[in-house]
């Protein structure tokens, strides 16, 4: 906020005052005279400082207006006055806009709305209002800011949940959706957790009035769910004209209003000052969205005007402002000095306003059909807990979508904690879980828990929120497990480890670009394994110089022991030997990566893989042995006899009763192969469940080649709440129309995975007539794969939340996330929509 806005309360304290002397009756000629004094010198446009500082001179004040000066002194305290320049005549005149200099700004200037800004942060709102505390619960100064809050939010009024019904003298009865669309939209508002519908504005404004009236506690504390007389009742509730809940409603009406805001009333704009705020604030948005996109770093350490470095928001303003004169002639020095948009607090609330946006359009984009969620939560930089969220969804084009819609700092990462965190985040948005049709975790027992675990409390509120085990951390496990199983994999890797810490202790790691593989990211082994490959004889060069070189003894034997640890033919047999495993089961994982990947598809990718490795194992072996042999042939490494006895170990006396070709082919090659299959089969192999059999079954790959009725109609019964007993028959007619149709349209005889046939369903709106169809197949793309998303997501983080700003908000996190991440809706928003909800965020000085 601005000088001005950061000290809206002390101003109305002055207008209570004034209000005050007005009714005593005290000096009343005084008092009018100075009003009209003041609206004499504010149709000249003074700035606001100078209008207090200096009143009418004219004027002698009167004993008894003594109390509204002393509270005027008080406001002038917060405002830097502007010198008045001297005219070159004997008396003096009051300054105007052409001949004030330009003021600067203080970021320290109102220190008491810096810290109620950081107690807002701290309160932790509550979305349902069945949760939320009383307003008078709230610090005094606190309770119009959380007001602000639930009335920019809106009405909790979740679409598309599903509503208990109660017995009513036989009758059964619901919360009825409709409502939300009829003259109570704009207060009634619905708790999922206890089944009742509230009043907003009585909530906010109902001890204002002292709690008199015909409003009990079952709309703002208790909840109403008597839904047989739920209309009497609404309308009993709304009253008369002069009700309380019509006095709550326009008092909600009235805080949101800014128009009738006191500082609106007592500083009337000319549109001169309208068009360069707007073009000011422009500026600002401009600049934040060049930050935004490219994750970069807001403040400076000292944005003082002597500065030379005042942070990349003002510096890059100063920038944009050389380049353009009609920007330059109304930000920064030219800027007037309780408006300059500029401070922190500012621009917050733009970013706030950018990601408010975003958010709002992906929920827009979803338009209150099913979606799937992914869900993991790691720690940032200052080691603090947070979970990330992300939606999985078909669009209005038919097109598979996954968006990342928040991130949150969670206290404790128990299930029933994050079950919480997800609901609310759900809730803020106006969506219901109960609209969930998919969950998408690793395998961390807090998620995948039968008993307590996240996916198994959903799946209790909601049967049909299946839930798939990310694919892409199953197959970075089964290498892990093959390494714990297989002594000569887990050898190699450490060998690997080694060479990777002591060339990380030498610094010479990033000139070599070599770093280490990690148990949890996908696919590092594979690009480690290949990057050692490749710089090998660079490798051996720094461990050889070591060894002769190092800085102590323990260093320099190490370094002789590993290379003759990497320089042995079993060594160079299993580096080739993973690099042609971890090839295949790499495809898989780039593949499972995509935002747009289907479970059918991933299951294909990976039945695909697995035959593979199979081929491998049948008719490879020579080429493998060919390789390594070449390598060695290039290096001067020794080969082995392959008819010879294999020595166990590193001593030739030590020899074993098979030859190193059997050792090589049976013992490594064939075993490892055979123990990467055993992990893929037993993570993979859900392809026999109805569930994904079902979904196979509506694929158009070779024109519909899979098509089984049976189990499709088996797929529906796993939905109970969208496929009942009318709609399972009429889905059933639907497919005998369906196939027939598909089969015989060029339009469909080329589709690839269920995501192409969704797409040209709504090309063709065919989705129309076949609607039952239509949302098995949506169902089935919901379904996720991979927390891809997730995972990048957290990378995000730690790029944004480094080192060097370490002490970064969470909300600003958030904001800053959502904004970096979806960059591709951001683009979509317009600054007029972005202007639009930063000027309704608080009263601000200038209205548009």
């Amino acid at each position: 906020m601005d000088a001005v806005d950061a000290h809206g309360k002390a101003l109305k304290e002055l207008s209570k005052e004034a209000k005050k002397m007005r009714k005593t009756r005290a000096s009343k000629e005084s008092v009018k005279e100075l009003r009209v004094e003041v609206e004499r010198l504010k149709a000249d446009h003074l700035p606001l400082d100078i209008l207090l500082h200096d009143p009418a001179p004219s004027a002698q004040p009167q004993p008894d207006c003594r109390i509204f000066l002393v509270r005027v002194d008080m406001i002038t305290k917060f405002f830097k006055v502007i010198p008045t320049p001297q005219t070159s005549g004997s008396g003096s005149s009051p300054p105007t806009p052409s001949s004030s200099p330009s003021p600067t700004i203080h970021d320290n200037i109102n220190p008491l709305a810096r810290l109620n800004k950081e107690k807002m942060l701290n309160l932790n709102l509550e979305p349902d209002p069945a949760e939320r505390k009383q307003i008078s619960e709230y610090p005094p100064n606190l309770r119009d800011q959380v007001r602000r809050h639930y009335i920019q939010q809106g009405p909790c009024q979740p679409c598309n949940c599903r509503f208990p019904k109660r017995d009513f003298g036989g009758f059964m009865r619901q919360f009825n959706l409709e409502w939300f669309n009829t003259s109570y939209s704009g207060w009634l508002e619905y708790s999922v957790k206890v089944d009742a519908t509230f009043c907003l504005c009585c909530y906010l404004f109902k001890n204002e009035h002292g709690g008199h009236g015909k409003v009990g506690d079952s709309f703002t504390k208790s909840g109403f769910r008597d839904w047989n007389k739920a209309i009497e009742r609404f309308n009993a509730h709304i009253g008369e004209v002069n009700s309380l809940h019509n006095r709550c409603f326009k008092m909600m009406r009235d805080l949101i209003n800014q128009e009738q805001s006191i500082l609106t009333s007592f500083d009337k704009q000319s549109e001169k000052i309208k068009s360069d705020y707007r073009v000011r604030l422009n500026a600002s948005i401009d600049v934040a969205r060049y930050l935004l996109k490219q994750g970069m770093s807001f403040r400076g350490h000292d944005e003082g005007e002597t500065s030379t470095k005042r942070g990349n928001f003002v510096e890059l303003l100063q920038w944009y402002a050389n380049r353009d004169d009609e920007v330059k002639k109304v930000v920064l020095q030219s800027a007037p000095q309780n408006n300059m948009m500029i401070a922190p607090n500012i621009q917050n609330e733009i970013v706030n306003a950018c990601a408010k946006e975003i958010m709002k359009a992906i929920v827009e984009d979803l338009n209150g059909e099913y979606f799937g969620i992914l869900v993991d939560e790691s720690k940032d930089v200052s080691h603090k807990e947070q979970m990330a969220l992300v939606l999985r969804y078909v669009n209005k084009e038919g097109k598979l979508i996954e968006r990342f819609l928040s991130i949150v700092h969670v206290k404790k990462t128990t299930s029933s904690s994050l079950q919480k965190a997800i609901y609310d985040l759900l809730l803020e948005h106006s969506l219901s879980p109960s609209q969930i049709r998919g969950q998408g975790y690793d395998g961390a027992s807090n998620m995948q828990g039968e008993i307590n675990g996240l996916k198994t409390l959903i799946l209790k509120d909601n049967p049909s929120a299946y839930c798939i085990h990310c694919f892409g951390h199953q197959l970075q496990l089964t290498l892990v497990a093959v390494a714990k199983k297989h002594f000569d994999v887990d050898q190699f890797f450490d060998i690997v480890a080694n060479v990777l810490n002591i060339v990380v202790r030498s610094g010479l790691n990033q000139e070599l670009g070599l770093q280490r593989p990690g148990d949890t990211r996908w696919g590092s082994h594979f690009k480690t394994v290949r990057n050692f490959i490749t710089l090998f004889s660079s490798i051996i060069n720094v461990l050889e110089f070591l060894a002769s070189e190092g800085a102590n003894y323990l260093e320099r034997s190490v370094a002789k022991s590993l290379v003759n640890d990497i320089r042995s033919f079993e060594f160079v047999h299993m580096m080739h030997l993973m690099l042609k495993l971890l090839a295949i089961t790499n495809d898989l994982n780039m593949a499972l990566q995509r935002k747009d990947q289907d479970i059918i598809n991933a299951m294909k990718l990976a039945g695909f893989a697995k035959r593979q490795l199979q081929g491998m194992r049948e008719s490879k072996w020579e080429s493998l042995i060919n390789d390594a042999s070449s390598f060695c042939a290039k290096h001067d490494i020794v080969i082995p006899e392959m008819d010879k006895n294999y020595h166990l170990g590193k001593s030739k006396r030590r020899s074993s009763s098979v030859t190193y070709s059997h050792h090589l082919r049976v013992e490594v090659f064939n075993t490892v192969i055979d123990l990467q299959l055993l992990e893929l089969n037993s993570r993979f192999d859900a392809v026999n469940s109805n569930l994904l059999l079902g979904m196979a079954s509506l694929s158009p790959d070779n024109s519909f080649a899979n098509y089984d009725k049976e189990r499709i109609m088996k797929l529906a019964t796993l939905y109970p709440h969208e496929f009942s007993g009318s709609k399972l028959e009429d889905l059933s007619y639907e497919l005998d129309n369906y196939i027939l149709f598909v089969k015989e349209d060029n339009d469909f005889s080329n589709l690839k995975g269920l995501g192409d046939l969704s797409e040209r369903l709504v090309e063709t709106d065919l989705y129309k007539t076949w609607r039952l169809v239509f949302l098995l197949v949506k169902l089935s793309l919901i379904l996720p794969v991979a927390t891809a998303t997730v995972e990048r997501a957290f990378s995000s983080m730690k790029y944004i939340k480094n080192d060097l700003r370490s002490r970064i908000g969470d909300e600003f996190l958030n904001d800053c996330l959502v904004c970096y991440i979806e960059d591709e809706v951001f683009e979509t928003i317009p600054n007029d929509a972005i202007i639009d909800r930063f000027q309704s965020m608080t009263t601000r000085r200038v209205q548009l």
